[in-house]
């Protein structure tokens, strides 16, 4: 895990996440621990789903802090899970919620299989248990997890991921296979901005000029999983390919990502002014 002493002032966590997808907290919750921390700015990032935006957006009015709407899409590339961050997407675009709709059922379909695996095994479980550990339409592995540490099959999430979830073990399911540069197209053409998530966390370096190509316009360099080395060589690479750098906790909850806070990682206000410019251009 990186130092949380970067070489920036954290004024705004532009990567958090709530129980509109695998996180534990409602939106209101994030966005007023984020302004109590003296955050000016936030990003809600849910997996596959804008459903907390709304919540979101009122609480940050209540709260007098910056709400950036923002998502996090799952995509596969060459067998490697590599997420795409989107930001000031226009929550009203039909094609776009269209293809978070066919995302969200192939999560679902996802799901259910994972639980007939579960209960292959001999572990009893249900689907109705699993949705009710989300709040929101965006179900995942983690709300499973969830269930098997409640049901004693596990000690933690990340004991349930190490036996049953994980990739190689009894119960994992290959993900629908979107690609990068599909998630990418589809933010574009939603008016947003995006970004290439935590890439140290896959070790990705190379590959990011093919999606430059593809429309990516930034790449997340402060992240708990990104060291003072990741994070200059991340930066570096941002400047020369002239893409924007963003930043965040990547928060979930204790119980899910231990020792993470919200405004642990982040940007400051000249960072996210610099977003903000790039997302009200493609505006106009």
């Amino acid at each position: 895990m990186a130092n949380r002493k970067m070489k920036m002032n954290i004024e705004a966590d532009l990567h958090c996440h709530t129980n509109m997808s695998d996180g534990l907290m409602d939106p209101a919750e994030v966005v007023r621990i984020a302004a109590q921390k003296g955050l000016s700015a936030l990003a809600i990032t849910d997996h596959d789903t804008i459903q907390g935006f709304a919540e979101g957006k009122k609480a940050a009015l209540q709260y007098n802090i910056d709400f950036i709407p923002g998502i996090e899409i799952n995509t596969d590339w060459c067998g490697r899970e590599v997420h795409i961050l989107g930001y000031g997407i226009d929550p009203e675009s039909r094609e776009f919620n269209h293809k978070l709709a066919v995302i969200r059922d192939k999560r679902k379909e996802r799901i259910n299989k994972i639980v007939e695996k579960l209960r292959g095994l001999g572990l009893d479980i249900s689907i109705e248990e699993v949705e009710s550990k989300g709040k929101g339409v965006s179900i995942g592995r983690p709300h499973v997890a969830q269930v098997l540490v409640d049901r004693g099959y596990a000690r933690n999430v990340k004991d349930a991921f190490s036996n049953y979830l994980g990739i190689g073990t009894q119960a994992y399911v290959p993900r629908y296979k979107l690609k990068p540069e599909e998630a990418i197209a589809m933010i574009r053409k939603a008016k947003g901005v995006a970004v290439l998530a935590h890439p140290g966390a896959q070790g990705l370096f190379w590959e990011i000029s093919r999606w430059k190509d593809a429309g990516l316009q930034g790449i997340e360099v402060y992240h708990p999983e990104h060291h003072e080395e990741s994070i200059e060589k991340y930066t570096g690479l941002a400047a020369k390919m002239g893409l924007v750098i963003t930043g965040g906790s990547d928060f979930h909850g204790e119980s899910i990502k231990p020792g993470i806070g919200i405004g642990d990682w982040g940007v400051d206000k000249i960072t996210v002014a610099g977003l903000k410019e790039l997302f009200n251009r493609q505006i106009c």
